[in-house]
């Protein structure tokens, strides 16, 4: 059965879409801008990009109780891959033990101008 994960801790979905689906123990979680959902802004730099990204992922997973732990595989979307070292400097922060696995793409354009956009699928 598939239930619909919704955190007013992280941005509310910008389009037509979920901010997570749950189906038999498994976590899906739509790609998160760094937008700060108490603010509806953006920080400027890349690190603290990834940081709020990364931290409305860690709300979804806490809605659905998961954690960053549970977290099987992840895609980062860069608007520049210049940004990869700063990037994977933060992530390494909130991915400390037992990584998921991971892909990182440079793209032509990010949704509202951001520099970074992170999905991640997790697992019970």
């Amino acid at each position: 059965m598939k239930k619909i994960i919704a955190s007013a801790q992280a941005p509310a979905a910008v389009g037509p879409y979920s901010q997570a689906i749950e189906v038999n123990g498994t976590l899906y979680i739509s790609g998160q801008l760094p937008i700060d959902p108490a603010q509806g802004q953006m920080p400027e730099s890349i690190e603290a990009q990834t940081e709020q990204a990364l931290k409305n992922i860690g709300a979804i997973l806490h809605e659905a109780g998961y954690s960053y732990e549970d977290v099987v595989k992840s895609t980062v979307l860069l608007a520049d891959m210049n940004d990869f070292a700063a990037m994977n400097a933060v992530y390494a922060q909130f991915y400390t033990a037992q990584m998921p696995t991971r892909v990182c793409y440079q793209v032509a354009a990010l949704p509202k101008g951001a520099k970074v956009e992170i999905e991640a699928i997790a697992v019970k």
